[in-house]
């Protein structure tokens, strides 16, 4: 799934997506280093592997999206 890089915080290493249709999702610290980066920008394409379904849907991994 791809997203939006909204808010990052290196210092944490978590931060906040916006899907295609302008909703916001969490991920935090293991998701972000699931996906091997060192740094995130906000505005930048990322895809997305989400897990769960409802109030246990989560980010399990962030990277940046590639054509």
């Amino acid at each position: 799934m791809q997203a939006t890089a909204y808010t990052y915080d290196a210092q944490t290493r978590s931060g906040s997506v916006l899907l295609d249709d302008g909703t916001p999702l969490e991920f935090d610290t293991a998701a972000f280093d699931a996906g091997g980066l060192r740094l995130l920008r906000p505005g930048q394409r990322v895809r997305i592997e989400v897990e769960g379904e409802g109030e246990s849907r989560h980010i399990a991994l962030v990277t940046l999206q590639t054509l």
